[in-house]
């Protein structure tokens, strides 16, 4: 692959990425928020089940371990994702977007007790950083938690800590089935999850939700934003590797930001820049032998 096309791959998935948080804001004027996370996947998991089906000689889970994978990642890497959502109807999707950069930092910590890893000292420095930037993100009211959009935000913090926990599982599970028809499976079950609560707090369709933009919100996140990003994910992954397809992490909401502003005319605050800031310094912090590594030179400081 070509660096020309390295570089149009990974920014085409950052806008796809990035542009999905201005969608859900979009579509959440028509759509209840977990019906309408149900339909995105339901669209993404039958067309990337189909695509499985075609390039993947063994494209269903049958082994005990591909099995747990899929669970794992249908309930809390793809239904964990109804919390995002349900936090959009108020939070700004640019804030949205920022919040999503603590994932490596939480993977870490789900990694400690559910891979056995460990947390240097500088690690641990990391992680705090990270969660300060949260917190200049979030802007708790300390003496009600509840007020103003701090609920909200700290929803979408708990979609961060479930998305994150279902990536440590899926590689406590080990599977041995392709990423194509794991993602796939995993997208069919986190959507029937969804539709079960969905239905639970009586989210039911109706025909007021039908409209040429929650249709088209909804076929840009699961046709665009979920299957075919997935599938340049795949391949940024195979080419180059999980660091480099994390960074594109801190990327999205940078393109969520500038597009919720010229779309929305939603406002970024400055200590919610700053949060950004930290919390990517955080991970560099968590992170950084693996970005010495990456570009061509050891740190010598233990990883942690």
């Amino acid at each position: 692959m070509s660096r020309s096309l390295d570089a149009s791959l990974f920014l085409l998935l950052a806008v796809l990425w990035g542009f999905s948080f201005p969608a859900i804001s979009i579509g959440l004027e028509y759509l209840p928020p977990l019906l309408f996370a149900a339909a995105r996947y339901d669209i993404a998991a039958v067309l990337l089940l189909i695509a499985a089906v075609i390039r993947v000689e063994e494209w269903r889970p049958t082994a005990r371990n591909d099995l747990m994978a899929v669970a794992g990642g249908g309930v809390f890497l793809i239904a964990g994702n109804g919390l995002l959502f349900i936090g959009q109807q108020t939070v700004p999707s640019g804030v949205a977007a920022i919040l999503q950069g603590l994932v490596p930092i939480i993977t870490a910590l789900w990694a400690i007790p559910l891979l056995g890893e460990r947390l240097s000292a500088l690690g641990a420095v990391g992680a705090a950083i990270g969660f300060l930037g949260v917190g200049l993100v979030i802007q708790p009211d300390p003496g009600n938690l509840l007020a103003g959009n701090t609920a909200p935000r700290l929803l979408i913090v708990g979609q961060v800590c479930s998305v994150a926990l279902g990536g440590v599982l899926i590689q406590r599970a080990g599977p041995t089935i392709d990423r194509l028809p794991l993602v796939g499976w995993s997208m069919l079950i986190g959507g029937l999850v969804l539709h079960t609560v969905s239905l639970g707090t009586d989210e039911l369709p109706s025909a007021e939700m039908i409209s040429a933009v929650s249709v088209g919100a909804l076929l840009y996140l699961g046709v665009f934003a979920t299957a075919i990003a997935f599938l340049i994910y795949f391949r940024v992954l195979e080419e180059h590797g999980a660091f480099e397809a994390a960074l594109i992490g801190y990327l999205v909401p940078i393109v969520a930001t500038v597009a919720s502003v010229f779309l929305l005319g939603e406002k970024i605050g400055v200590l919610t820049v700053v949060g950004f800031v930290l919390v990517a310094i955080g991970f560099a912090l968590l992170k950084r032998r693996t970005i010495a590594d990456a570009v061509g030179f050891s740190t010598g400081v233990g990883t942690p």
